[in-house]
């Protein structure tokens, strides 16, 4: 080619170049991409052989295509020499433009490295520009430019991407300046359609690879839709943070069967709707601390259930926590379990009153080893002084509205009619209520109400003389003929006749009062809010309720009952205020007796 005019070799060596630069982008894969670059030096650049070294991810070289003999396709194709030898090679001979010609008189010295090479063989050159088989000539195939490029592509500044290997040039005849040109400029665009080829097969890769990752999260998530929609217990996904925390999003079947709404309306509510007022604190907790509570929630009927909340934050990278993923599971079969165990702990299983144990739990909760001790009066009390208003003692600390004692009436539902009744005050539940929720009649512990300090509680003056103070008294009762009915009837009977005073006493209290039963035929009652009047009143009518016969089995029983008054004061044990009551009960027993065999 070279043996002809100037202006033919230009013309046909852009030709030839145009031609093998176009199948170029014919290629579909990387694999095809390197072979057609192979192809094309050996029909378009005019040399029977072409190899194509690529780099690999360590740097090494690798033989990924071969052109123009079979054998040595066979030989060498896949074989990999390491970067160093290939620095040092293209670091040796000539430079011709981007190419590296080593001749036969230098190359000698790499027969013995690691680059895969093929042998042909030829006569010794006749003249200077004749081809030596041991010749070899390299067209290295750079990317774009990069700020430190090797010594070797200091001219080019880009990253070696692979090299070309050119044998046996037709016309046995080195390439002359048009040939050497033709040959960088086809392996410059060579590199360009190499690394395009890398860029779609790694856009191939990634779009493989997103497609499972986008079949494996509708997996995963139809997976957990059948989970949370077919889950046995009930499941909600939750707001969590900002206006609309806890608002709940989604629920399954089985949450809206156990709370009798359907999906629609539970949309429109959030956990705290639905909990019952006295869990709101737990449900606050357990919403900002990720973890589990037992509560309440409300049915659609105005019913509570017991339920086990589980809740687990679902966290968005970017954002942090976003939505509460909660386990609902019913659980009002364990906690009526629960709490008949619990109530048959604290209760007496024959009449059903506090036990002795409950009794002692509940008063010792209103006590404290600290006696009373009187304090100065405020500003507004001393105010109410000064014009008549408050004088005395401050029995109670400031904060806790206590009630007067009896006012108006209670009727015992006993035969007395309206002489039975005893003076009550009007407000007693709704104060009670405001102490913290008194249960089955019970005083509240302290520190349950609205106010965190103890109330401290003193006796009020007996005698003649009633300073006005309230307190909480402590009234012991003992029947009076119960062991002749247990003797004579049997104990059947005498069960019965128990049954029937414990249900006269607690008929006989108000609501915040405690009615237990100590043991056998003793019972005691606490009321607090009391004076000494009152509590004498109040042993008086639950006698008189206790006294009208009781019929048991068609035969009609009398007891009587023996009242002792003791009031519980800070600084008292339990046991002394019980064995105080107790004492006074005995000598007031006592009395009654002389009492009627003077009578008689």
């Amino acid at each position: 080619m070279e043996t002809e005019s100037e202006p033919y070799v230009r013309l046909a060596t852009l030709r030839q170049l145009h031609e093998a630069v176009a199948e170029l982008n014919t290629a579909r894969s990387l694999a095809d991409t390197l072979q057609t670059v192979a192809d094309g030096v050996v029909t378009g650049l005019g040399y029977e052989l072409a190899c194509v070294n690529v780099v690999q991810a360590d740097g090494d070289l690798v033989v990924a295509a071969f052109a123009g003999s079979a054998a040595a396709e066979a030989l060498i194709t896949g074989r990999v020499g390491s970067r160093i030898s290939w620095e040092r090679r293209l670091s040796m001979g000539e430079t011709w433009g981007d190419l590296r010609f080593i001749p036969h008189t230098e190359g000698w010295v790499l027969l013995e490295d690691d680059v895969p090479q093929w042998y042909t063989e030829g006569p010794e050159p006749r003249f200077e520009d004749e081809w030596h088989p041991a010749d070899r000539l390299y067209a290295p195939m750079y990317s774009a430019a990069r700020k430190d490029p090797p010594a070797h592509a200091a001219g080019r500044g880009g990253e070696l991407l692979g090299v070309i290997s050119v044998d046996r040039p037709r016309g046995g005849r080195r390439p002359g300046p048009w040939g050497q040109e033709a040959l960088q400029m086809y392996a410059s665009q060579a590199a360009i359609a190499i690394s395009n080829a890398r860029l779609r097969a790694n856009m191939q890769r990634a779009l493989v690879r997103l497609e499972r990752e986008q079949q494996a999260l509708r997996a995963s998530e139809e997976s957990f839709r059948q989970a949370f929609e077919y889950a046995p217990s009930g499941m909600a996904i939750a707001e969590m943070g900002g206006d609309q925390h806890g608002k709940l999003l989604r629920t399954n079947d089985a949450l809206c069967r156990l709370l009798g709404r359907p999906a629609a309306v539970m949309r429109r509510h959030s956990f705290s709707d639905l909990v019952h007022p006295e869990d709101i604190g737990t449900l606050l907790r357990t919403s900002a601390e990720g973890g589990r509570a037992e509560l309440r929630l409300a049915r659609r009927d105005g019913t509570y259930v017991w339920v086990s909340l589980r809740n687990s934050v679902v966290a968005d990278t970017a954002d942090g926590p976003r939505f509460l993923l909660t386990h609902v599971e019913d659980i009002e079969e364990r906690k009526s379990r629960e709490l008949q165990l619990a109530h048959r702990a604290s209760h007496d299983s024959l009449t059903g009153l506090p036990n002795s144990a409950e009794l002692r739990s509940r008063l010792s909760a209103r006590l404290c080893s600290r006696p009373f001790a009187t304090r100065e009066k405020t500003a507004v009390e001393a105010l109410d002084a000064a014009y008549g208003g408050y004088e005395g003692t401050v029995l109670y600390e400031p904060g806790y509205d206590t009630y007067g004692g009896y006012a108006g009436t209670h009727n015992t539902g006993g035969p007395g009619g309206p002489g039975d009744a005893y003076p009550v005050h009007d407000g007693y539940e709704e104060q009670a209520g405001r102490r913290g929720g008194v249960r089955d009649g019970g005083v509240p512990p302290p520190g349950t109400g609205p106010f965190d300090h103890h109330v401290h509680l003193v006796a009020p003056a007996e005698g003649e003389a009633d300073d006005g103070t309230k307190g909480l008294a402590v009234l012991f009762c003992d029947l009076d003929g119960f062991k002749s009915i247990n003797d004579r009837f049997g104990h059947n009977t005498g069960d019965e006749v128990l049954i029937e005073v414990a249900r006269r006493l607690t008929t006989g209290v108000r609501d915040g009062d405690t009615v237990a039963r100590l043991g056998g035929d003793e019972f005691v009652v606490l009321a607090d809010g009391l004076g000494s009047a009152d509590a004498a009143d109040l042993a008086v009518r639950l006698r008189n309720a206790i006294i009208p016969p009781i019929r048991v089995d068609g035969r009609a029983v009398r007891v009587g009952a023996s009242f002792g008054i003791s009031w519980a004061s800070c600084g008292m044990s339990v046991e002394e205020v019980l064995q105080s009551a107790d004492q006074r009960m005995y000598v007031e027993k006592r009395s009654r007796k002389q009492v009627q065999r003077r009578a008689g």
